[in-house]
This record gives C-alpha cells, sequence and structure tokens, in this order.
C-alpha cells in the first residue's frame, strides 16, 4: 500500500511519512476542535446534532490539515492536493494552462533560456505535456523571466543541496515530473537524479559528440574549439544523460557546415539555430514512445 500511494503521489518514504503524519494529526485536531465547537450548540445530542457535527467537520478539516502540514514541511503538497480535490468537486476552477494527466517536463536551464522558450511554445497547446516546471542554478537567469511570464513554477537551486543533499529529487517529484530536459544546464547531474529518472533525462550539447564535449565543453568554448580546429562541420547532439558530462546514448544528431569565414559567434549563430528547430520536436517524439510503451 505504502509504495503504491509513494508511486501515486510521486514522493519519498520520508515525504509520504509527513503526508501521513500531516493526515493523521490533521484529522484528529479536526475531531477536537468540531466537538468543542458543537458543545457551544444548545441541542442536544440526537440525528440533527450528529449531521450538523459531520458538517462542520467536513468544512474545518481542509484547513486543520494545512495548518498541521505548515509544521511537517508539507504545505506546497497538500496545497495542491486539496486544489485537485476542489477542481474534482466542482468548487474550484483548474488554474489557466492546467493540462489534467498530461506528461509534466521539468526544464533544466542555467542561462537566457532561447531552447526553453522553444520547447514551451511548442508544447502550449499540446493537451498531452505539460512544462510543469523550470529549474535554475543562476539567480538573474533569463530564464527565470520567461518562467515569470509564462507563469510556470521555478525552483531557483543551491550547490550544496543540489550535489551533496537530496539533488530536489522530493521537490520533482512532488511537481509530479515524468521527463526531465536540459536546455543549457552547465551542473552534471547527480546520481539520485540519473537513477530517479531512468533514461528520463534528456541534454543538448552543441557539437557532434563524441568529439567536443566533457567538462568545460560549453557554449562559446566548444564553437571556439571547433573554428580553431579547423573543423568542416558542427552540429548539435541530443543525448540520454547519465553521471558523466556527454557521455549518454545518443539519440539525435544534425550538422552544419564551419565555413572558412566562420567565426565563433556565427557557428553559434548556426547551433542555436538547429538546437531550435530540432529540440523540441525530437522531445515530442520521446514522450510520444514513452506514451506508446509507459
Amino acid at each position: 500500500m505504502f509504495d503504491r500511494l509513494k508511486d501515486k503521489w510521486k514522493v519519498s518514504g520520508l515525504q509520504l511519512l509527513l503526508i501521513l503524519c500531516t493526515f493523521a494529526i490533521g484529522g484528529s485536531l479536526t475531531g477536537y476542535a468540531g466537538k468543542r465547537l458543537m458543545n457551544l450548540v444548545p441541542i442536544p445530542k440526537n440525528g440533527l446534532w450528529v449531521v450538523m457535527y459531520i458538517v462542520l467537520v467536513t468544512l474545518l478539516w481542509p484547513f486543520a490539515v494545512l495548518l498541521v502540514s505548515i509544521f511537517f514541511g508539507q504545505f506546497p503538497f497538500f496545497a495542491k492536493y486539496l486544489r485537485k480535490m476542489g477542481v474534482r468537486l466542482g468548487i474550484a476552477r483548474r488554474t489557466a494552462g492546467e493540462k489534467p494527466g498530461a506528461k509534466k517536463i521539468a526544464i533544466f536551464a542555467s542561462g537566457a533560456g532561447s531552447n526553453a522558450q522553444k520547447i514551451i511554445d511548442h508544447f502550449r497547446n499540446d493537451p498531452t505535456v505539460s512544462i510543469a516546471l523550470i529549474v535554475c542554478n543562476k539567480p538573474g537567469a533569463g530564464v527565470l523571466a520567461i518562467a515569470g511570464r509564462e507563469k510556470i513554477p521555478f525552483i531557483l537551486i543551491e550547490k550544496e543541496q543540489f550535489f551533496r543533499g537530496n539533488a530536489y529529487v522530493d521537490e520533482l517529484r512532488s511537481a509530479g515530473i515524468n521527463f526531465i530536459v536540459l536546455a543549457g544546464f552547465l551542473w552534471k547531474i547527480p546520481t539520485a537524479l540519473v537513477q530517479g529518472w531512468p533514461k528520463l533525462i534528456i541534454n543538448i550539447h552543441p557539437a557532434l559528440l563524441p568529439a567536443y564535449g566533457g567538462k568545460g565543453m560549453y557554449g562559446h568554448f566548444v564553437h571556439e574549439a571547433i573554428v580553431a580546429a579547423g573543423e568542416k562541420q558542427s552540429g548539435i547532439t541530443i543525448h540520454y544523460v547519465n553521471e558523466h558530462y556527454d557521455e549518454g546514448a545518443i539519440i539525435f544528431q544534425a550538422t552544419t557546415p564551419v565555413e572558412p569565414f566562420d567565426t565563433a559567434d556565427t557557428l553559434a549563430r548556426k547551433i542555436h539555430a538547429l538546437e531550435h528547430a530540432h529540440f523540441p520536436v525530437v522531445i515530442a517524439n520521446l514522450l510520444r514512445t514513452l506514451s506508446a510503451h509507459p
């Protein structure tokens, strides 16, 4: 039963324990408060009293569990849980852009977020896919402005927790994330994330791997190295992510010629055009495959 709840709510064992404690204590608090309030009502304890008590505790329960959840650090989970209940009962509206049953993507990015914007645009009207979370490691990065403009929740992550803590696994599971896309994210992905989302994390690299990959090879550093080496072509590689920089299995590659007059800047523009044209399409194809073979 506990394993089923963990899978259903996308939480860790520790978070499940905290959630169950919140339910238990919130229920007890509701019952206690309901009886105290009913004792103030001057009516005999008959059928009417029972009906009034049931109505009262039904109204009190959401407030009690939300209050208790604050002390257990589970307020975001219960706020979302109660809102979903309200939607199902017809007493709350779905938030703008909400897509029931859609696969939820988290986009990890460190910079301006041009690829993130293209992905968001591609799936904007797709009822089967939701860009549910932006994860960023740089305060002030352009992708955070995109998250705000698009009304997408975001997490600004901290290095210590990412590499030596829980790698934000609990936060991603609480958000119901099914798939992770690295779109210009400069930190290596910790083992906890790779194991938590096996074959469900992909990255785009601005060169034709396995060449010009590895630690420190990103952005302009890649383009400068390719131009300096006199390469005749470059391109993009979309690949699965493992515990090592740029070593996961290759999913897709596209090429562009490197002309004698190209600089790192002109090559960067060619590569960006390839990224914007192909990355959202490859993601869509992968998600269709996952839906067909869950």
